[in-house]
């Protein structure tokens, strides 16, 4: 999508406020009504999403068409989900994320939908459940919700939300902030050079991460194989989705 004159002219806004001398009643102000905005974020998102069960994150690019077959993909394994007894998060947008709801309501699955409000692109698509469609101003926030309430994250391909929102899974799981839970990839002609870098460049010739890291992550190009995977990781510990 091309930049318009507007993005062009707010940009340039944001960044001159930024060098902006403020005097400190109004940075106190500024930074008091935003922590209190960020913390009801928390409470809502929180309150929201205590009460669902068992979900898995899908994650992809909101740009996806209807035509795509990454839009397809998405919705099966969505259906396919809820057939096991899991409940779909996805960003709450059009493309991949609007796909994965409507296969989760198509299911008659928990169908959750985290959406961040931007200035193009994002709107909340139709096919979430009517109490499960939150908004959000911060996406370290969303990012939040992302993480604590899934089981697993089944990633198609996207931009750079989507880079953004797998490495902080796979960085959370490093750091043993987190469980180890499965990442799936789905795609191997979309993501096969990005992974091999990662493991060849990353891994082994510099050491920057340890491969190890990396075994959770499955690349398939299957609905059943990227559910499946789901499957086989819970299966080793005997547990099953509580529906």
């Amino acid at each position: 999508m091309a930049r318009t004159p507007q993005a062009d002219q707010e940009s340039e806004r944001r960044i001159k406020k930024a060098f902006k001398r403020k005097g400190w009643s109004e940075v106190k102000a500024n930074d008091s009504w935003a922590i209190f905005k960020i913390m009801s974020e928390f409470v809502e998102g929180f309150e929201a999403m205590q009460r669902i069960r068992p979900c898995v994150s899908i994650f992809g690019s909101a740009r996806t068409k209807p035509e795509a077959p990454e839009y397809q993909l998405a919705e099966n394994i969505a259906f396919l989900l809820t057939g096991s007894g899991y409940g779909v998060i996805t960003g709450g947008g059009p493309g991949i994320m609007e796909a994965a709801n409507k296969g989760a309501q198509r299911g008659g699955g928990t169908s959750v939908g985290l959406n961040i409000e931007l200035p193009f692109e994002q709107q909340p698509n139709p096919y979430i459940d009517k109490e499960k469609s939150i908004n959000f101003d911060y996406f370290f926030v969303r990012k939040v919700m992302f993480i604590k309430y899934s089981q697993g994250f089944i990633v198609l391909p996207g931009g750079f939300g989507t880079l953004d929102e797998l490495f902080e899974a796979l960085t959370l799981i490093q750091t043993q902030k987190i469980g180890r839970f499965p990442i799936i990839l789905v795609g191997t002609k979309y993501w096969k050079g990005l992974m091999d870098w990662v493991r060849s460049t990353m891994g082994d010739q510099y050491a920057y991460i340890n491969t190890v890291d990396l075994d959770l992550i499955s690349i398939v190009d299957s609905p059943e194989e990227a559910v499946g995977a789901i499957n086989s990781f819970y299966s080793k510990y005997m547990l099953k989705p509580n529906f």
